[in-house]
């Protein structure tokens, strides 16, 4: 069953890299020196997250619903 899993690729200036988050998916964090490479380990980091949930007998979480927008916005004060 193919899943689909909101990320949320963050650039990490003290670590001069790229961190990830899934929300979705407590506890599951990782890196990479560039976009791509961050990107890669988000894959490996959710398919091992996921993996381990089966291993234990837990209930897959289904994934996320597609986002159709996402902005950021920056305020001055």
């Amino acid at each position: 069953m193919q899943r689909r899993f909101r990320i949320v690729l963050e650039w990490d200036e003290e670590g001069q890299g790229y961190t990830v988050t899934v929300p979705s998916l407590p506890g599951c964090v990782t890196e990479g020196d560039t976009i791509e490479e961050a990107l890669a380990n988000a894959r490996e980091a959710i398919t091992g997250y996921l993996r381990a949930l089966e291993k234990l007998g837990q209930p897959l979480p289904v994934g996320d619903a597609p986002v159709v927008r996402r902005q950021e916005l920056v305020i001055n004060l």
